[in-house]
C-alpha cells in the first residue's frame, strides 16, 4: 500500500473500527464474535478483537 493510501486507511480505521470494532458493517466470521470481516477505505480486512483494553489485530488486508 503506498504511503498516502496507507495514511488514509489508518485514519479511517481509527475513526471506524477503532471507535467501534463490532460496528461499521463488520460481520463475525464463522459465528465467532471477536473474529470479524469489514471494508475500510476500500480495503477488505479480517481482524480479531481482544482483551478488556481494545486491541484490534488485522490478520488479512486486501486492497
Amino acid at each position: 500500500m503506498d504511503p498516502d493510501r496507507r495514511a488514509a486507511f489508518e485514519q479511517e480505521l481509527g475513526r471506524t473500527i477503532g471507535a467501534d470494532p463490532y460496528g461499521h458493517g463488520s460481520t463475525p466470521v464463522r459465528g465467532e464474535k471477536d473474529r470479524r470481516d469489514a471494508t475500510v477505505a476500500g480495503a477488505i480486512i479480517r481482524y480479531y478483537v481482544s482483551g478488556s483494553i481494545l486491541t484490534v489485530t488485522i490478520v488479512r488486508l486486501i486492497h
